[in-house]
């Protein structure tokens, strides 16, 4: 569907942001947003209690498990859900990170031999994780199909099925070179009276201030929240820098919203566009066999 480079730059662009945006996620305090040592043109340690032991360079657990996504399609031709959760739950097993609702709750379903094995969750961050998929996805329709037995393995909710959808719609658009506020336009009409109220929402915000527009859509993780927040980014910015800093300052689940942004944004232009401090994530080698 499309080369292996530019697959592998966005799943290294999918990590290199969720990296970069470890420093503020899940900060809600507008005062300690507006107020902290952060270094927004660097990588940071995180401030949120809940990412103790993750240290500057490395990933947030939505990192985590898109790496995972990524180890898991080596050397594969197509996606397999049900081996894909007994990966994902035999990572799981070891992991020391921060581990989320939906991911407590998936891995009780699985404990109960449930199928589709996924929680009830509308988190946004399940989206941002989509980029290995393309891997192995030989037409548009494959991908589609791809991203919503991907979905389902851990956010098995209406919500999250329909938003997935509806951004992997978008990257395709973009990446068949379309620019992004027409491919929004396009794509909104494929889909409810909802999907098209957050874009609605997102682009007439378009002129606003980022940390403003943010902070009133919701920051937070639901779909709900962070939908217009993805689309507000999208129409406002067209440097990915800015837009990643931006979005970085207003808190909140920066990485679900940042990592959706930076793979449509990065559909169409180079990834050597950032800052070179921002690739030097902890996970070199990864790094160097995406760049390879």
């Amino acid at each position: 569907m499309i080369s292996q480079k530019k697959v592998d730059d966005l799943v290294q662009i999918s990590l290199i942001t969720d990296a970069y945006c470890l420093g503020s996620h899940w900060v809600y305090d507008e005062k300690q947003l507006k107020e902290n040592d952060l270094d927004w043109n660097d990588l940071n340690s995180p401030l949120a209690i809940w990412h103790k032991g993750k240290q500057k360079g490395d990933f947030t657990h939505y990192g985590d498990h898109t790496l995972w996504l990524y180890e898991f399609l080596k050397n594969k031709h197509t996606f397999d859900e049900k081996e894909y959760a007994k990966y994902w739950q035999e990572q799981m097993s070891t992991y020391t990170g921060y581990i989320d609702g939906s991911s407590r709750n998936t891995l009780e379903n699985i404990e109960n031999n449930v199928f589709p094995c996924g929680s009830d969750s509308s988190d946004l961050s399940i989206i941002g994780r989509i980029a290995p998929l393309l891997k192995v996805s030989n037409s548009k329709e494959e991908f589609l199909q791809n991203v919503e037995k991907f979905v389902k393995v851990t956010h098995n909710s209406k919500k999250a099925i329909i938003a997935s959808r509806f951004f992997a719609m978008l990257l395709q658009e973009v990446l068949d070179g379309n620019d992004i506020k027409s491919s929004l336009l396009k794509v909104q009409n494929l889909f409810d009276e909802t999907v098209q109220g957050f874009v609605k929402q997102g682009l007439e915000s378009k002129n606003k201030d980022s940390f403003i527009s943010i902070r009133e859509f919701g920051p937070a993780c639901d779909i709900s929240e962070g939908f217009s927040g993805v689309i507000h980014l999208l129409s406002k910015y067209d440097n990915l820098k800015d837009m990643l800093i931006e979005n970085a300052k207003a808190g909140g689940d920066t990485s679900a919203r940042a990592m959706i942004c930076s793979i449509i944004f990065m559909a169409n232009n180079s990834i050597n566009n950032l800052p070179q401090n921002w690739f030097l994530i902890n996970k070199k080698e990864i790094i160097a066999e995406l760049n390879n």
